[in-house]
């Protein structure tokens, strides 16, 4: 639509059509199906118009075709105007159309109607001069087509005299452009090319282009038909994809083999990698680049341009920042901060640190691997994990010799390739989960690697040349020790990080997990609140483990419940969980934990137990009934506790006399020791508890209700030392125990149990079982049966068995 503005300028205005994936050009026919609703508009528009003359559209094809509402910044300045001559409605409510170019324009203004979009258009003149240089550009063109014709047989002869026929240069070009294979954005720059010369001289060099590599292709055709058989149809096409690499290929194979040579120019490589660098180098540029051996030779020298063989990370350890973050990311855990922080004290001191590699033995969720992550961000080097779990061919470790086919280095270089310098934080995870097999031991593998005095020189079997790894930080973790060779567990430093106590579960859950789940769901503190009794709660009936995983579901299990809660009542709604409640959004509890009896019982002692998920009270049930004097155990106890049971039975009838019991007491009574609850309970921890349950069944004298016991006995009555001291007096102090006694020689470990819980409790250390009966038994009932025996019963603190050294291992669980 062309008119006229009050200052009397030419105003040319369209309506716009968006183009997918195509270029439309003057003086072309081109069939085009329209479907969006804004382009259906146009094309309206435009029939609108034809009153004032023809029905024209602007065509502009979009940067993007995937963009079903495009903007003008989606769009190319330069198009086509074109006349729509034939206009037709499709079933699906489509439109389909016919146009034809006529000049090319440019978007000066874009305008915006209610259901189309316009643009005010600068249009550009066909060129009118005709000199002897254009002239024989035109010819020129016309014959290099004649040439593409008669070798590209899909084009038909009629276009040659077509082409032939045409004398405009402008008509040329435009016609040149649709049998040629262009892209869609060379085709747009053909477009924008205003001056026909410029036109033709793309044009031409794009056909000489194309009439070469026809004439290639040809050949190679011709060569390979001579050679090729009925049936080998996929031969024919393996030589000819050979033929054009052979042909377009070498180029970049010298081109490869530049580029990697200035890589490893510009390495810093040891000698002795440079100068089997250098000979892999030599060897590959003498080789068939298509070639099987020239990939392998390749694909070495690639690993070693990638590996880091000098780079450091560069900064040097800060223990007050590194105690900082170490403070950040964990609570508690005081022991392995202080010797963490001791080892990055050491490696700030010296240039080369060759100490031991530390190894964290811990249950699972305690944070081992979190703690690494901890450690390397503390000291600024990469951390990269390297995972051993169910590792079981030496070769993961080591790699495999490259005279394998698809050989590769083994885990332990691709970490170092991950990690891009030579001192990054390792860890090597789970690496008590490793296996052998026939292939070999990994574990063994590893004896290298994590010796300070061995790993400046690992030997990988892909690289086969000396990989330094003396500036690696090796940290390990395990769940027990039991799965690591004793050769390997005698180069780590073990430092066992216990399960967390009730006390620091709540405190972690208040830090770190209840924010992380509110987080996590889109509440906030103002939509939530979980008091310290609600977590205790959640702590002692819902979870029972080392770790914190299983309380952060539980968390995360409220912080849902809530959040739907607030998108069905709105933003204003708010939950506290207390104690009180939390049954109702969690479930009945899944586990008990333990407590006191209500009043003195014979025959029942309290026992402590320590498990992989803390402390917990046992039951010890002993009953004396008239028998034969069988040893009767129930409850699926582990061979080691039955041992225990019949040593408690032993000294029980060592002291018989004592004990104010008849000699031959183990000929008529029956024992029937029971730990009630769901069973797997072993350890010899559990001595001295079922030793006094089978003496107040015998003597009908009650166990006080207030006192619990943990320790091994032996034969002559020494109460020997056990593990697990202070998640087991957790428990007692859980459950309402005020009196506990212990081996004497496990007062050391006091001094890791909180002081809450040692002010909350009497601990009362014992050497001797005689001892133990004493504190253990019913005060009024021990004095008025054993009060006018005192000389010889021998139950006193001061006997001379009770101060004979208490001596052997530390066992129990």
């Amino acid at each position: 639509m062309i008119f006229r503005d009050k200052q009397g300028e030419t105003r040319h205005i369209y309506p716009l059509l968006p183009l997918r994936g195509m270029v439309v050009f003057p003086n072309q026919p081109q069939s085009l199906e329209v479907g969006r609703s804004r382009s259906v508009a146009a094309v309206h528009a435009a029939e609108a118009n034809k009153g004032e003359g023809r029905a024209e559209l602007f065509l502009l094809t979009q940067r993007n075709a995937d963009n079903d509402s495009p903007s003008p910044d989606d769009l190319y300045d330069f198009g086509t105007l074109a006349v729509v001559e034939q206009t037709l409605r499709l079933p699906n409510n489509n439109t389909k159309i016919l146009v034809r170019g006529t000049r090319r324009a440019r978007v000066k203004r874009w305008l915006r109607v209610d259901d189309y979009d316009a643009v005010e258009v600068e249009l550009f003149e066909p060129s009118q001069e005709m000199d002897a240089e254009l002239s024989a550009l035109v010819r020129t063109v016309k014959a290099t087509f004649e040439r593409f014709q008669k070798l590209n047989r899909a084009i038909p002869p009629e276009m040659l005299l077509q082409v032939n026929a045409l004398e405009d240069p402008d008509r040329l070009a435009d016609t040149l452009v649709a049998p040629l294979q262009f892209k869609m954005q060379e085709r747009q720059e053909i477009l924008e090319l205003v001056d026909v010369r410029a036109r033709l001289e793309r044009l031409y060099r794009a056909l000489l282009t194309e009439i070469e590599f026809l004439q290639v292709e040809r050949k190679l055709k011709s060569r390979v038909k001579k050679e090729r058989e009925a049936n080998q149809r996929e031969y024919w096409l393996n030589e000819q994809m050979k033929a054009i690499q052979k042909e377009l290929g070498e180029k970049e194979g010298k081109s490869e083999l530049e580029d990697l040579a200035r890589a490893l120019a510009a390495k810093d490589l040891p000698e002795e990698v440079q100068q089997r660098a250098e000979r892999e180098l030599r060897k590959l540029s003498q080789m068939n680049l298509m070639s099987a051996e020239a990939t392998v030779v390749r694909n070495y020298l690639d690993w070693i341009v990638d590996l880091p063989w000098t780079e450091l990370s560069g900064e040097p350890p800060d223990l007050a920042r590194a105690a900082a973050i170490l403070n950040e990311d964990h609570y508690g855990l005081r022991r392995v901060k202080e010797r963490i922080l001791e080892h990055l004290a050491v490696d700030s001191l010296v240039t080369k640190m060759r100490g031991p590699i530390l190894c964290l033995v811990g249950p699972p969720g305690v944070g081992k691997t979190s703690l690494a992550r901890s450690i390397a961000r503390a000291t600024g080097r990469p951390f990269v994990r390297m995972a051993l779990g169910g590792v079981r061919d030496e070769a993961e470790i080591r790699g495999h010799r490259r005279t394998y086919i698809g050989a590769m280095p083994g885990k332990l270089i691709h970490s170092m390739k991950r990690a891009s310098t030579v001192d990054p934080l390792l860890l090597l995870d789970e690496v008590d989960k490793m296996s052998a097999d026939f292939r070999g031991d990994p574990a063994a593998a590893l004896l290298e690697v994590l010796d300070p005095e061995q790993n400046n020189a690992f030997s990988d079997h892909y690289l086969d040349l000396d990989y330094d790894l003396s500036n690696v930080f090796f940290l390990c973790t395990a769940n027990n020790l039991q799965g690591i060779p004793a050769p390997l567990q005698d180069r780590l430093e073990i430092i066992h990080l216990s399960g967390y106590t009730e006390h620091e579960k709540v405190a972690i859950a208040q830090r770190y997990l209840i924010p992380k789940q509110l987080e996590l769901t889109g509440i906030t503190n103002a939509h939530l609140e979980v008091t310290g009794g609600a977590l205790l709660t959640i702590v002692q009936k819902y979870t029972r483990e080392s770790g914190v995983r299983d309380l952060e579901r539980h968390v995360a299990k409220i912080a849902r419940k809530v959040a739907r809660r607030v998108v069905r009542l709105g933003q204003d709604t708010r939950v506290r969980i207390t104690s009180r409640n939390v049954e109702k959004v969690l479930g009945p509890p899944r586990y008990d934990f333990g407590n006191k009896e209500e009043a003195d019982s014979v025959g029942l002692v309290k026992g402590l137990g320590w498990t992989n998920w803390g402390g917990d009270l046992l039951d010890i049930e002993v009953s004396a009934v008239p028998g034969k004097g069988k040893l009767i155990l129930t409850g699926q106890l582990g061979d080691v506790l039955k041992e225990s049971a019949t040593a408690a039975h032993t000294y029980m009838r060592s002291r018989a006399e004592a004990l104010h019991v008849d000699s031959d007491f183990h000929e008529k009574f029956d024992f029937h020791i029971h730990y009630p609850g769901p069973g797997g309970v072993e350890g010899p921890s559990a001595g001295i508890g079922m030793a006094t349950a089978m003496v107040s069944a015998i003597t009908g004298i009650p166990v006080r209700s207030d006192t619990a016991m943990t320790g091994e006995i032996t034969l002559r009555g020494r109460v020997l030392p056990i593990g697990g001291l202070k998640e087991k007096l957790l428990a007692a102090h859980r459950g309402g125990i005020t009196r506990v006694l212990i081996p004497e020689a496990n007062t050391k470990d006091l001094e890791d149990v909180p002081q809450h819980v040692k002010d909350g409790l009497s601990i009362i250390p014992v050497r001797h079982m005689d001892r133990v009966l004493k504190e253990a038994l019913n005060e009024e009932a021990v004095a008025e049966i054993f009060g006018a025996h005192s000389a010889d019963t021998k139950l006193a603190v001061d006997s001379a068995e009770a101060e004979r050294p208490s001596g052997g291992p530390a066992r129990g669980t």
